[in-house]
C-alpha cells in the first residue's frame, strides 16, 4: 500500500486495516509553537504543514455568539468574556487550559435564553475561508474532519463542572435537553455544510469526560444523558459515509463499551498519566475501536532522548500491527519540548511507524 494519500491512510487505519505507515497528527500548545518559531520552525508555516500531519479540521462558530470583551489584562494573564457567555482567565501565551471565572448557567431558569441562541444557520460559517481550505486540503489528499466540542465538555462551558455533575444526578432530564440541543446543532451544521459540497471524512468531537483516576460520572449516567446525543451525531456521520472520532482526556476506559455501542470508530488521545493504557485498550477493544494517541508527553519532554525514542518505539511496535492505530501525543505537546526534540520525535515516528 505504498504511496497512500493522507485520506486513504487515516481511513484505512480507522477501519482497522493496515496502511502504508502509521498516520500522524498532533496538537502543540500555542506557547510551544511560539517557542519553536525561535528555534527553527519556518516563518509562516504551521506545525501540521512542516511535519506533514495527515488530518485537517474545519467547522463553524457553534456558540451562542454573545459579545466578547477584555475585562482585565496584565503582563501574564488576560481575562475576558466569551462568546459562550462565560468569563475566562488565560495565560497570554495560551500555554494551558483557561481558568473558569464565571459561567452563564447557574440554575434551570438561565438555560432557555441561551437555548434560543443555539439554532443552526448559514451565518455560523466563514464560507470563503472554509471552502478555500477545503479545496486546498482535498488537492493535497488530506483527511478532513468537521470538529467541535460536544456533550459534557461543551455543557461545562455553560455550567461549572461541579454544578453540572450535581444537576446530572438531580435533574437528568434537563441536562439531557442541554446535551441534545448541542448535539442537534452539531448534527444540523454538518448536514448544512455537506449540502454545500463539504464531504467530511469524519466528525471529530471533543468531549472530556475523565479525570485522573476515573470517568467523571458512571457509564449508566453517560448512557442516560450523553449517549443519545452522541448516537444522533454518529449515526448521521455514518449515513454520510464519514467516520467518527472522539477526543476525551482523562481516564475514560469504563465508558469505552458504551462509546462503541453509540457508534464511535476512534478514541483519542488516551492520556497515559490518567491511567489510559493504549496497548491494553487495543487488546480489549481493538476489534471494534481504533486507537489514536497514547504517546506519553512526559517521555517526549524527558531530557534523555533515549527515553523519548523508547516510548515511541515500544508503543508503535505494539500498536501498529494490523492497523487500527494513529500517532498522537497523549495530550497537547508541552512548551518544555524543544523544536529539535520534536523533529527527532517525527523522525522516530516515521522510522518505527512503517509497515
Amino acid at each position: 500500500m505504498a504511496g497512500m494519500t493522507s485520506r486513504e491512510r487515516v481511513r484505512c487505519a480507522i477501519e482497522r486495516r493496515q496502511p502504508d505507515r502509521v498516520p500522524v497528527h498532533d496538537a502543540p500548545w500555542g506557547a510551544t509553537i511560539k517557542r519553536w518559531r525561535n528555534e527553527g520552525l519556518p516563518a509562516g508555516k504551521e506545525p501540521g504543514e512542516v511535519f506533514d500531519y495527515d488530518i485537517r479540521a474545519t467547522g463553524g462558530d457553534l456558540s451562542p455568539r454573545l459579545p466578547m470583551k477584555v475585562l482585565k489584562e496584565d503582563a501574564e494573564y488576560i481575562t475576558e468574556t466569551t462568546a459562550w457567555g462565560g468569563i475566562r482567565r488565560n495565560h497570554k501565551d495560551f500555554s494551558t487550559t483557561p481558568e473558569i471565572i464565571d459561567t452563564p448557567v447557574k440554575c434551570k431558569d438561565d438555560w432557555p435564553k441561551l437555548k434560543k441562541l443555539l439554532e443552526p444557520d448559514f451565518t455560523r460559517f466563514d464560507w470563503v475561508n472554509c471552502l478555500s481550505n477545503y479545496r486546498k486540503w482535498r488537492d493535497e489528499g488530506r483527511y478532513i474532519v468537521f470538529s467541535n466540542a460536544s456533550g459534557y465538555d461543551c455543557m461545562q462551558i455553560f455550567i461549572r463542572s461541579e454544578q453540572l455533575l450535581e444537576f446530572m444526578a438531580t435533574d437528568p432530564e434537563w441536562v439531557r435537553d442541554i446535551c441534545n440541543t448541542l448535539a442537534r446543532l452539531i448534527n444540523e451544521s454538518v448536514k448544512l455544510m455537506w449540502s454545500k459540497g463539504f464531504e467530511f471524512d469524519a466528525l471529530w468531537t471533543y468531549n472530556d469526560m475523565g479525570y485522573r483516576n476515573a470517568s467523571l460520572f458512571s457509564p449508566a449516567m453517560y448512557r442516560d444523558i450523553i449517549q443519545p446525543g452522541d448516537k444522533l451525531m454518529w449515526d448521521t456521520a455514518h449515513s454520510l459515509g464519514a467516520q467518527t472520532i472522539m477526543h476525551s482526556c482523562g481516564r475514560v476506559s469504563a465508558l469505552i463499551p458504551d462509546l462503541i455501542d453509540a457508534g464511535l470508530d476512534c478514541l483519542q488521545p488516551l492520556e497515559v498519566k490518567a491511567g489510559m493504557d493504549p496497548i491494553a485498550i487495543k487488546k480489549q477493544h481493538g476489534d471494534r475501536l481504533a486507537i489514536f494517541g497514547g504517546i506519553d508527553t512526559r517521555c517526549i519532554e524527558h531530557p534523555d532522548p533515549a527515553v523519548t525514542e523508547n516510548e515511541i518505539k515500544a508503543k508503535l511496535t505494539a500498536l501498529k500491527p494490523g492497523g487500527g492505530y494513529l500517532f498522537h501525543s497523549d495530550h497537547s505537546v508541552p512548551v518544555d519540548v524543544s523544536y529539535a526534540r520534536y523533529c527527532q520525535v517525527m523522525e522516530w515516528v516515521r522510522k518505527y511507524g512503517q509497515y
